[in-house]
């Protein structure tokens, strides 16, 4: 186990090496780790960069706001939005230092300013239009009367003093202010956790109802038991209040991205006819990693739970909420409840699996449970063996690693000696490293729907997600390596345009860097459609880095994109939520530029990136049937023996699958084909997902 003085020098290298990969300021690189980690963890839903810190009055500063995405377009939310805002204590010291309760309580004082100062129209009169200042404050003021409650997040690498045992809640104008400290050991015991979040303990005993009766829905000798209850609307709604959006299984927190917000028929039945609610409503799926429980002459009851996850039942549990901040008696009110304890060990595989389940009655698509898609794991079996060309300043080969499973870098060199551990870094960089969202970022900026990168990563998740399901049911074999190293180059041309546009003489401090760049790429990739042209992605890769003339149009590129971006179009004032409209990405794309005629004749054509893609895909179909080929092989006969009797008894398989699964059951006499094997594989994973309990571990999944 590292020492917080060891974490801290670990997390100073990071932030380091992916400023200097990315030419951001280091606060930038700060904020962006530390946010990603926290929607990832449930901690809000959504994110971005606001810096703004007035040289003629220090008492006021903000660097970012969260919660709910605050932007045109979306859904008024009848239970009001949860606006959070963001302020980092980043030290650049080389060594730990302490937060004190002083230095807290002056962080938390200059937020508090700029939240009344946004609701002061003075203070928002005296700013420029296209200060990152004044767009956060306008935004807050006009979304002011549906704001209800506001999360202050301090996010510091520095050690809180063990002095401060916490902050009371505030109140700003009927709203409550929630203050949150994120310090260097509160971010490392989320890290060390392997579990994306927190734990997350809930006492019945300090609920409005106390423990809630149970009934156990499972035999006592399984090692899972299920659970039923009836648990009070009011009691789920205090669980909500406190834990928010972190009760809400992954897969369903994207789910929700794209959904719309309270259910009217929900919300009807509670106002109207709270009594009928349990009869109403299908209640919801839930999983807890331990259920605590008592037994009294009332019968067996639920005490406490350890890492609750609603994987169905979101919808339900929001609409409660809403009536409970609307202060609806909810005394009426119970919610059915189907709960499993399911182990740590056993919780990456089973939740998702019962999400999927649970929510397939809401016609859910694949997308929305993506996280063990087939094309991640392809992806990521790409990154660990396809060896990057040497730099020209290099002699060392290295590789470019995809985080498919957040901390997974971390949890590769946790247990590998000193040597073991540098060797791994070598070959692996950390600025060499990029996870699921940043792999949708690079590859969505270059489509039609670019500008949903600037409305977050969650959001251009979920587009990214249903669009890659559908390409890879049409043809998988279109995600190769010629796939990959596309890919790659489009992240080091992604990383280059930071580091141009920053360059910039326009550029100022918190001046809308990430959508400056999605625009410029926008500008770039508008111009080379609409000239039939595409850039050569393998020269980028085979040289690891752009070259001149490349960074020359980009440079281009980015002096129209901030042209664009700094004159919204009429019925646009705010700079930031121009950003995210389609207008502006339309807008950009259609820009026309005078370029470069010697970079032009570099590029390549459609057709001939079109005749690259065909053959490395015929090519990525042979690699599929060798490695389903072997993959059947390593599981051996007497598994196949068992899942065909499965098979049979289940009354599952065409008479294919089956005269296949035959074959394979024979091995070593009888060997099935590569085909044959590709056939079975799929036969074998569309079963998993309908319950069969058999599962190859000798051998990686095909990819």
């Amino acid at each position: 186990m590292q020492t917080i003085e060891e974490y801290y020098e670990e997390l100073y290298q990071e932030v380091v090496s992916s400023a200097e990969a990315q030419g951001e300021f280091k606060e930038d690189a700060f904020f962006d780790q530390m946010v990603e980690l926290l929607i990832d963890a449930g901690e809000f839903d959504y994110a971005e960069r606001s810096y703004f810190q007035p040289s003629s009055q220090r008492g006021i500063r903000v660097d970012g706001f969260c919660g709910d995405p605050l932007e045109v377009g979306v859904p008024s939310q009848e239970e009001g939005y949860t606006l959070g805002l963001i302020v980092l204590d980043y030290s650049q010291d080389t060594s730990l230092s302490t937060l004190t309760n002083t230095d807290m309580e002056a962080d938390f004082r200059r937020l508090e300013k700029y939240l009344i100062k946004a609701l002061d129209a003075r203070f928002r009169a005296s700013l420029e239009p296209t200060d990152p200042g004044f767009n956060l404050a306008d935004m807050i003021s006009s979304r002011w009367e549906k704001i209800s409650r506001v999360n202050l997040f301090l996010l510091t690498n520095k050690l809180l003093s063990k002095r401060i045992e916490g902050k009371k809640q505030g109140d700003l104008d009927n709203r409550e202010i929630v203050y949150n400290v994120w310090d260097i050991e509160r971010i490392k015991n989320l890290v060390e956790s392997g579990k994306e979040r927190e734990p997350l303990h809930i006492d019945f005993n300090e609920l409005p109802t106390g423990p809630i009766p149970t009934l156990l829905a499972s035999s006592t000798k399984d090692r899972r038991r299920v659970f039923l209850a009836a648990i009070p609307g009011a009691d789920l709604a205090a669980i909500y209040d406190r834990w928010g959006t972190r009760l809400l299984e992954a897969n369903v927190r994207v789910f929700l991205q794209a959904r719309s917000n309270v259910n009217k028929g929900i919300r009807r039945t509670l106002e109207n006819e709270p009594e009928l609610f349990f009869s109403f409503n299908n209640g919801i799926t839930a999983t807890a990693e331990r259920v605590g429980v008592v037994e009294d002459d009332g019968g067996l009851k639920i005490a406490s739970l350890e890492n609750l996850q609603i994987v169905n039942g979101a919808q339900t549990t929001a609409s409660i909420y809403a009536a409970f901040k609307a202060k609806k008696d909810l005394r009426k009110v119970f919610v059915q409840m189907k709960l499993s304890e399911i182990s740590p060990e056993d919780a990456k595989d089973l939740v998702p699996r019962i999400s999927e389940f649970a929510n397939s009655q809401n016609k859910v698509s694949a997308a929305d449970f993506f996280a063990n898609h087939p094309y991640h794991i392809r992806i990521e079996d790409f990154s660990r063996r396809i060896l990057a060309p040497m730099k020209t300043d290099s002699f060392t080969q290295t590789k470019w690693y995809y985080e498919r499973a957040r901390g997974s870098y971390r949890d590769a060199q946790a247990y590998l000696t000193p040597a073991k551990k540098r060797a791994f870094v070598r070959t692996y960089p950390k600025a060499q490293t990029f996870s699921k969202t940043d792999l949708a970022k690079y590859l969505m900026v270059w489509g039609d729907k670019g500008y949903l990168v600037n409305r977050g990563a969650q959001k251009n998740f979920a587009e990214f997600a249903k669009t890659i399901t559908d390409e890879w049911e049409k043809n998988d074999k279109q995600f190769n390596e010629y796939y990959f190293k596309r890919l790659i180059a489009k992240k080091i041309i992604f990383d280059s345009t930071g580091k141009i546009v920053q360059g910039r003489d326009w550029y100022e401090a918190g001046g809308y860097r990430s959508q400056h760049v999605v625009l410029t790429i926008g500008v770039l990739s508008g111009s080379l459609e609409r000239m039939g042209k595409s850039l050569d992605f393998l020269a980028i890769w085979n040289r690891q880095d752009i070259d001149p003339q490349l960074e020359k149009a980009l440079e281009l590129a980015a002096d129209k994109a901030h042209e664009v971006l700094m004159s919204p179009a009429e019925g646009y004032r705010n700079i930031s939520e121009w950003a995210k409209q389609q207008k502006c990405w339309l807008t950009v794309r259609k820009a026309d530029i005078q370029w470069d005629e010697e970079w032009i004749k570099k590029l390549n054509s459609l057709e001939d990136e079109r005749d690259i893609e065909r053959q490395e895909a015929k090519s990525q179909g042979e690699l599929n049937g060798i490695e389903a080929q072997t993959e059947v092989v390593e599981a051996g006969p007497e598994f196949w023996k068992k899942f065909l009797s499965w098979c049979l008894r289940e009354g599952e398989g065409s008479e294919k699958e089956l005269g296949i699964l035959k074959v394979a059951a024979q091995i070593p006499a009888k060997l099935p084909s590569d085909k044959q094997s590709v056939i079975l594989i799929d036969f074998y994973k569309r079963m998993r997902g309908s319950g069969c309990p058999y599962k190859i571990r000798a051998s990686r999944s095909r990819v």
